[in-house]
Order: C-alpha cells, then sequence, then structure tokens
C-alpha cells in the first residue's frame, strides 16, 4: 500500500513539474505581479461574474472600504468561495465618522481594530434585502450580531445604517449602506 502511496505522489508531483504556462522564469524569481498577487485574489479571471472584492474595487463609491480591505489583509479571504453578505458603507458613509477616525484604523498598529470593524460588516450566507425581516439577528464575522430594522419601507441595519442598493456578486451579495457599522464596545 505505501508503494502506491508513493508511486502516485511522484507521478503527481511529475505531471505538476512538466506543466508549463508558456513561459519560461528562472528558478526563485518571480514577477512583481506574481509577488503582489498571491492566493485566491490572484486569480485571473475575466469571464466569470465579479466578487465581493472585484464589486467594491470597481466602485467609485468604495474606494476607501477598499484602501482599508487591503490594510487589515482581508483581501484573499473575502475572494474566497463564500457565500459572504458585505454590508458595504460608501466614502460618504467613512466621510461621517470624526475627523481622524479613518486614517488612524489605517495605521498598522490599529489592524486590530481595523479587522474587528471590518468583519462587522461581514455575514457568512447570502442575506437578500427583500428577505430581511424586522427584528431579525444576523450573526457577523467577528462574532457579533446586527439587528434589522424596517422603517418606511427602508431595511435598516442596527436603527443606523440603510441599505440604499444591493449588488450580487460570484461569492455572495454586496449590501450598499450610508454608514458605518462600529461593532459593541463589549469587544
Amino acid at each position: 500500500m505505501r508503494k502506491i502511496l508513493l508511486a502516485t505522489s511522484m507521478i503527481g508531483v511529475c505531471v505538476l513539474l512538466s506543466c508549463n504556462s508558456g513561459t519560461e522564469q528562472s528558478a526563485g524569481t518571480q514577477t512583481s505581479e506574481e509577488s503582489q498577487a498571491v492566493g485566491q485574489s490572484g486569480v485571473q479571471d475575466d469571464l466569470s461574474q465579479k466578487n465581493v472584492v472585484q464589486v467594491a474595487i470597481g466602485s467609485k463609491d468604495h474606494t476607501t472600504l477598499v484602501t482599508a480591505i487591503q490594510a487589515a489583509k482581508l483581501v484573499d479571504a473575502l475572494s474566497n468561495a463564500g457565500p459572504f453578505t458585505v454590508f458595504a458603507p460608501t466614502n460618504a458613509a467613512f466621510d461621517k465618522l470624526p475627523a481622524g477616525t479613518v486614517d488612524g484604523l489605517l495605521k498598522p498598529e490599529s489592524i486590530d481594530d481595523l479587522t474587528n470593524i471590518l468583519q462587522y460588516h461581514v455575514s457568512l450566507g447570502v442575506f437578500k434585502a427583500e428577505n430581511l425581516t424586522e427584528g431579525q439577528v444576523i450573526g457577523q464575522v467577528n462574532g457579533n450580531d446586527i439587528k434589522i430594522s424596517i422603517s418606511d419601507g427602508k431595511v435598516m441595519i442596527n436603527e443606523s445604517a440603510i441599505i440604499v442598493a444591493s449588488i450580487p456578486a460570484s461569492n455572495g451579495i454586496i449590501h450598499i449602506i450610508d454608514a458605518v457599522l462600529l461593532p459593541p464596545a463589549d469587544n
């Protein structure tokens, strides 16, 4: 049995080593593109529907969110299969925070706080706006919950952020919101 497993492993290694993408590189050399695009976010696919990160990157209204996701090193995690529901604050939503808040959170020493806030904007699973109900509680990736309320036909999160639009993605759905969600202070 060990001989069969060893032979199978050797065949697999040989097949992997013989595969060539058509470009030659010296051993140990990486192009700058390869060194920057590691993990799921580095997969190039211009034909499939965009994932939640790619949708955000393509939005001029979410540059602050994209910068924060990159600073917190969450690009690969949010590029994975999911499915995710992302409550995505606009640039204007970040502008409503007290002066200096965003700049402070983007500093390397604040990565834990930034990650906690960003993970408070992400749920596992797809929660479409039309299926959200009054009083519904949804667990977020950071371990806290958000609460849904509906007022005058508008879906609100924690009675502070309104879903202004929803965009489907290959790995979930993005709800564009008009305020930044802040986790409870006890977290």
